[in-house]
């Protein structure tokens, strides 16, 4: 009997929008300050998509850049799931656009909505395709352009989100340590109303806007991703103490604190890039993942934990091994 195929992490890349938008500048748009946004969020600055960057041509960059670390081809590639809730068109995928970017013929591509949980789901899901021996090798990217569903009128809102994309590259590998150790997601579609946008094409015939009640997204956010991770701790018989890095979703900071002490992770295991970055919903774990690896923190053999929460509500957690 062959030894079971692990989905093995082999390079990770990202790209931001080429402006820049720091908390200053925001307050002169709307009525808000610095010392709010720091205060509520810990976000100081965020990217913004200009003319020419759409969630393809990001996503496309961080695949490149991806590939590179991980010293592939574009053509070793025959499985590629963007997550994204801002898609260049309502169809084609996203996916199909960069993969045609890649010029990648082969295999499958197509993009998955889990909103800001969306990578998470994403990673799940390439690694059930790479476990199950049907594809050899993935590119998973999260790709957003959140700026162009906010209403910039709304200043509870559009001072959260910003525009980015991060990818890694998964590789089915036979026996090791390394990969997918195990992964829990959930969803619950009651939640709707706390944190959606209000059009979409069956229903408006627009694009819409994000709408948020934040005090109850905050509210059932660190309960709900403490409870996946620890169903994670439990399903790979390990505990918190013993995870080289945390790397959360990038919503908010006192979500990320509060998360992190719940579950008993020391507050310099934490992978913390919602300053530099705002939320990037989908992009914001493989953005984090490439901030983490690029500055050498995280290392061939680490175990990492990832987690989000996104719309809907979804949430759900992934053990890797890098």
């Amino acid at each position: 009997m062959s030894a079971k195929l692990r989905s093995v992490v082999r390079g990770v890349g990202a790209c931001l929008p080429e402006r820049c938008v720091t908390n200053a500048e925001m307050a002169n748009r709307v009525d808000t300050s610095d010392e709010w946004i720091v205060q509520r969020t810990g976000i100081r600055q965020r990217y913004i998509a200009g003319e020419g960057e759409t969630s393809s041509t990001l996503g496309t960059r961080a695949a490149v850049r991806a590939l590179a670390r991980a010293g592939m081809k574009a053509e070793d590639i025959d499985l590629i799931i963007v997550a994204t809730s801002t898609p260049d068109y309502t169809f084609p995928s996203t996916a199909t656009q960069i993969q045609a970017a890649l010029g990648i013929t082969q295999g499958v591509a197509f993009d998955l909505q889990a909103v800001c949980s969306g990578f998470v789901f994403a990673v799940t899901t390439a690694d059930k395709f790479l476990a199950s021996g049907s594809h050899k090798r993935a590119l998973v990217i999260g790709a957003e352009t959140f700026s162009r569903i906010l209403d910039w009128e709304d200043r509870t809102t559009c001072v959260l989100f910003g525009d980015g994309a991060g990818a890694i590259v998964m590789e089915a590998v036979e026996g090791g340590e390394q990969g997918v150790i195990t992964s829990k997601l959930r969803s619950d579609g009651r939640h709707r109303t706390k944190l959606y946008v209000d059009g979409g094409p069956s229903t408006t015939g627009t694009v819409g806007h994000l709408r948020m009640e934040g005090k109850e997204v905050f509210k059932h956010a660190v309960g709900m991703v403490t409870d996946v991770i620890k169903a994670c701790f439990d399903d790979a018989g390990i505990t918190s103490d013993q995870i080289d890095w945390f790397v959360p979703h990038q919503a908010n900071r006192r979500i990320i604190d509060a998360s992190a002490d719940k579950l008993g992770i020391a507050r310099d295991k934490v992978v913390v890039t919602v300053d530099q970055h705002g939320n990037t919903s989908a992009a914001s774990i493989p953005l984090a993942l490439d901030a983490a690896v690029s500055d050498g923190r995280i290392k061939p053999g680490d175990l990492v934990m990832i987690e989000a929460m996104g719309g809907g509500f979804t949430w759900g957690a992934a053990l890797i091994r890098w």
